[in-house]
């Protein structure tokens, strides 16, 4: 292999240049090799390959400095800059999956959320001029990811900026899934032109540019680079290329592999394959039955579909969805105002990117109550990355006031809370899917415009608070104590932003220790309300759930034993704290 002889990017620079083609083969390979056995990004990273081959030809990194958007494309970076260790057997999970300055001189920022690209490196541009320095910054930047916010903004202040910043414009025309909104219209029209169109989105902005049709040819992308090298001003190379390019499933299934579990290499087929996620068919089963009773429902999301199956849904009834793009800030405003309107949204957000959209929960949901659905999935104690980690949503969420945010245990509570959830017109509603389903038991409550706990198990001395998920792990605890000769009174929390006063008042005075379990972060969250609350008892409150520190890629088991969760470890502790109580 030509990648054999390819250690830093200064050994790039030796190879003569016919072995780049096959050098890029060897790149593919390597990618597909680990994403195929541990999952991971496919699709952008093997569009990127030539490109990437031809910046760290032309560029002198890290003097020259790259600055990958979302970083969903950065494994042929990571292979030619020293880390091509981390895709091979053994050794998969020895880097991280996204950029991290942590990890190589050749990174910057560590970022896995879409549209930073642009105000991170004019950041860097700025800092450079600042010190007086020399040297090229590179943006590299999706055409998904130009939907966001962010980066239209970051367009706006780089067509003002004087001085070196080139921002390749990656134009292989997906997101995640397919593109939407109006600026695809005229990014169309510059790929039709071959960026001749009267009508410029980039130069609307005051912004240079130029555009490049075969962006898979390492030879093009050399020679437009070393054109633009040193450039005195801002410009956008727009260059066309292949997501998926060398591997002929991703080519012709771009969206399922866009991210991509362990698959064969073969065939592209899953090599593990699961059944459907009983919270996504009781969602779809029932918006469309909401729309064929003539309810003025729509499913709104950000460029992230397949995470809830809405492609079902808009194949059903395309006129009531709409996939935003990457906009998820757009989603809350825009569906608060079609609940304000009187119709019925239902949000669909992955924990990780709602919390993008912070202010316009705050700013607009809440303070107008507007009563819009949000269902939230991914707020749970997971073995993620740190820039997917989920388990925040909780403590943000539900210390926004006029909101009421839910935990369902089961797909009957769910069924339960959306059915009431679509109906009320008081207040802003969110629903948090939960990570684990607990044993099937009634559903207590037909409204939940107040808090109630479900009493599920009477006992003396312990009383347990599952919320969520989480519920589902307290059953365990709950077992262990009984097998310690302890019956504790269990409970099912159902509301993550409102406190069953009546229901804790009972249990202080009835019992030694209330313990809460949450799957999240307890600081601002559940466990914290509670023990707040009854601080002014005499009883021992424990809460349990994750510490607020983030995490990269650590195994589930290992943060329950980290955070006292597991069963046995929780018991002991319960165990510990009603002897000391009892010994006052």
């Amino acid at each position: 292999m030509i990648l054999d002889k390819v250690n830093s990017p200064a050994d790039l620079k030796l190879l003569p240049f016919e072995e780049l083609p096959e050098l890029a083969s060897d790149i593919r390979k390597t990618v597909l090799n680990k994403v195929s056995q541990v999952g991971g990004h496919v699709g952008p990273n093997l569009g990127v390959v030539e490109m990437t081959i031809a910046l760290h030809r032309v560029f002198e990194s890290p003097h020259d400095k790259f600055v990958w958007d979302v970083s969903h494309q950065s494994y042929p970076h990571k292979i030619l800059t020293g880390r091509k260790y981390g895709f091979t057997e053994g050794h998969f999970h020895d880097i991280t999956p996204y950029t991290s300055q942590a990890e190589s001189e050749h990174d910057f920022f560590t970022v896995g959320h879409t549209s930073t690209s642009i105000a991170n490196a004019m950041g860097l541009a700025k800092a450079r001029d600042l010190r007086g320095e020399d040297g090229n910054v590179v943006a590299i930047i999706g055409d998904g990811s130009i939907s966001g916010g962010l980066a239209m903004e970051a367009l706006n202040n780089a067509g003002d900026y004087e001085g070196n910043l080139i921002i390749i414009f990656n134009d292989n025309q997906m997101s995640i899934a397919e593109n939407h909104g109006g600026i695809y219209k005229n990014l169309a029209e510059l790929r039709e032109t071959h960026g001749f169109a009267e009508n410029n989105f980039f130069k609307g902005f005051g912004l240079d540019y130029y555009y490049v049709e075969e962006g898979n040819r390492v030879d093009i992308l050399i020679e437009t680079l070393e054109k633009f090298k040193n450039i005195d001003h801002p410009i956008v190379l727009h260059v066309k290329t292949e997501k998926g390019m060398g591997y002929q499933p991703a080519m012709e299934k771009k969206e399922s592999f866009h991210w991509h579990a362990a698959f064969d290499l073969e065939t592209g087929e899953n090599k593990r394959t699961g059944g459907e996620d009983p919270y996504t068919r009781a969602t779809l089963d029932f918006m469309k039955e909401k729309v064929a009773a003539n309810e003025p429902l729509i499913a709104i999301n950000a460029a992230i579909p397949a995470l809830f199956n809405l492609k079902e849904f808009a194949a059903a009834y395309p006129e009531r969805y709409y996939d935003a793009g990457i906009a998820e800030q757009f989603t809350i405003t825009f569906g608060g105002a079609i609940a304000a309107g009187g119709a019925r949204p239902i949000i669909f957000h992955n924990s990780t990117f709602l919390q993008r959209a912070y202010d316009q929960v705050w700013h607009d949901l809440a303070v107008n109550n507007e009563p819009a659905v949000v269902i939230v999935r991914g707020d749970s104690i997971s073995a993620s990355d740190t820039t997917h980690q989920g388990d925040f949503a909780k403590g943000w969420i539900s210390n926004i006031p006029n909101l009421i945010f839910l935990a369902p245990t089961t797909v009957a509570e769910f069924k339960s809370m959306l059915e009431w959830a679509t109906t009320q017109r008081e207040h802003p509603v969110f629903i948090n899917l939960p990570a684990h389903t607990a044993t099937e038991h009634a559903v207590s409550l037909s409204s939940y415009d107040k808090a109630h706990y479900q009493v599920l198990e009477k006992g003396a001395k312990v009383a347990l608070l599952g919320l969520g998920g989480m519920l589902e792990q307290t059953e365990k605890i709950s077992a262990a104590l009984k097998e310690q000769g302890i019956q504790p009174s269990l409970l099912n929390a159902l509301f993550i932003s409102e406190l069953d006063k009546d229901t804790l008042n009972q249990l202080a005075s009835s019992h030694e220790v209330i313990v809460t379990l949450e799957d999240g972060v307890l600081d601002g969250g559940f466990g914290q309300k509670v023990a707040g609350f009854l601080g002014k008892y005499d009883v021992k409150v424990l809460t349990l759930g994750a510490e607020k520190e983030f995490n990269e890629e650590v195994p589930v088991s290992e943060l329950y034993n980290r955070y006292h969760l597991s069963a046995d470890i929780a018991a002991k502790d319960i165990v510990g704290l009603l002897s000391s109580k009892q010994a006052v």
